[in-house]
């Protein structure tokens, strides 16, 4: 396909060109196993030139007036706009999203990128009072400067936009690696956007390599002062004593083990809908989907013969077929890993009331009750379209259940009784809960981010501001000072 031929290349100081490396990153099309692409993997060295080249760009590009800097986001939503169709297209063929899923990234990473354009204004000087007669004050918002960001593969369009963006939008320049998986559009898409946007050459560089090539050089590199990563909480953690030891600011934004709590005066039918969605989206590789499905025991039976019903509809198969609801998993290892894991569990003594067979990277959906409390399965990540409903008896074994493990991202609270919802959710140790919703949102000024082990810091509106500038204090004495010696 030559959509995806053309971008295969590195974008380096403004320049495309093909890696050093001496192997290749092939790029496979997760439904069909077709060969879109082969990228000759970016070295440790020209992890360093993408670096330099963003250092270089980077002070002209924060003494740019933000009128003129947001001109730049400005064109690139249009790009994206008038691209929409070639985009989702892309987004099909690459990660195996459904066409629903495609327009749902696509949907949010315009959103995004309007908000890039609003946050070039944002940054704001203070100026405080001194206890010293004639001394001024004065804060100012300054970029931080070189920041790397590093995406996954299950939203690598939007993903990387999300932080891309706001990081250039505020005067950085940013290098960026796209997970393996997607290197087109988490990686050299978001660069030929911002390329035709008319970004200064520098200021946005795409290095497609891996760890196995690069070790920790993308991280541990001098330049960039802040690292934004998003994928799993392993990698996560590396990450961050990475970024710990060289002194960076890592905003992490990992995994979920998200909980979907159905109390005994739910509207069962659109709790119905709402855990189906949470769970199944994108085939369940999502960090935000409903992991576990809570039921209060009163209404188990009408809930999970009703959940089941809807499961049986899902269409899973091609995801170029717009009536499709599930695609493939990313590869086979994941196809392999989420099969595995449901056999463990039924052999532990779950009842699978659906047990999704695999076909290749497509996987059936599984739905299993009955398990035992003390399975692994309830404490994990399950990056694939498996649902867990677990009964309990009252709110109070709702909660306990819920923060019964090592994540917290998302979750949601079905009830008819809204602050009753509220109260509940405030005792959920999660950085994001929805009240009579799904368990997947994303809006660009919400505070975006988890508890424990599911990451550090937010990202989303202000967020952006703490996490891509940093604050300068300049003091002006208008008179004296006395000095004690």
């Amino acid at each position: 396909m030559s959509f995806f031929t053309d971008l295969a290349q590195q974008y380096i100081d403004g320049e495309w060109r093909p890696g050093t490396g001496s192997w290749d990153i092939i790029d496979f099309n997760p439904y069909d196993g077709e060969k879109l692409a082969s990228i000759a993997v970016a070295t440790a060295d020209e992890v360093d030139q993408a670096y330099r080249a963003a250092d270089r760009a980077q002070r002209a590009w924060a003494d740019t007036n933000p009128y003129a800097r947001r001109t730049v986001f400005e064109r690139a939503l249009r790009i994206i706009e008038d691209r929409e169709e070639e985009i989702a297209d892309a987004i099909v063929a690459e990660l195996g999203g459904t066409r629903l899923k495609a327009a749902f990234e696509l949907h949010l990473a315009k959103e995004f990128m309007r908000e890039a354009v609003h946050l070039a204004l944002r940054p704001e000087g203070r100026i405080l009072p001194s206890p010293v007669d004639g001394k001024e004050n004065r804060v100012y918002r300054v970029p931080v400067g070189v920041v790397g960001v590093i995406s996954p593969f299950n939203f690598p369009f939007l993903l990387s936009v999300k932080s891309v963006a706001p990081a250039l939008a505020l005067g950085n320049a940013v290098v960026l690696k796209p997970h393996q998986n997607t290197p087109i559009c988490g990686g050299s898409l978001v660069a030929r956007v911002f390329e035709e946007a008319g970004l200064p050459a520098g200021l946005l560089n795409v290095v497609i390599t891996d760890i196995a090539e690069i070790g920790d050089a993308l991280i541990a590199h001098p330049i960039p002062k802040v690292i934004s990563f998003t994928g799993s909480d392993k990698v996560g953690r590396h990450v961050a004593t990475v970024c710990a030891a060289n002194f960076k600011h890592a905003i992490l934004e990992l995994g979920g083990n998200s909980a979907l709590i159905v109390l005994d005066d739910a509207d069962i039918d659109y709790a119905v809908d709402a855990a189906v969605f949470s769970r199944f989206v994108h085939q369940g590789q999502v960090c935000m989907a409903a992991n576990r499905i809570l039921v209060d025991r009163s209404v188990e039976k009408e809930f999970t013969e009703k959940f089941v019903a809807k499961v049986r509809t899902l269409k899973v198969g091609d995801p170029a077929d717009p009536a499709t609801h599930i695609g493939p998993l990313i590869n086979s290892s994941q196809a392999d890993a989420v099969s595995a894991l449901v056999e463990q569990t039924v052999e532990a003594g779950a009842t699978a009331l659906l047990h999704g067979a695999a076909d290749g990277n497509l996987v059936s959906p599984s739905v299993l009750t009955g398990i035992p409390a003390d399975s692994p399965v309830l404490t994990q990540e399950i990056f694939g379209p498996v649902a867990l409903i677990v009964p309990f008896d009252g709110e109070d074994e709702a909660v306990r259940i819920a923060n019964a493990t090592p994540y917290g991202l998302s979750g949601a609270v079905h009830t008819g009784d809204v602050e009753r919802g509220v109260r509940l959710a405030k005792r959920v140790d999660t950085g994001m809960i929805h009240i009579n919703d799904g368990t997947v949102h994303d809006e660009p000024i919400v505070p975006f981010g988890g508890e424990k082990q599911s990451g550090l810091g937010r990202l989303n509106g202000d967020s952006m501001l703490d996490s891509f500038t940093t604050q300068k204090w300049i003091s002006v004495q208008h008179g004296r000072s006395r000095f004690p010696f």
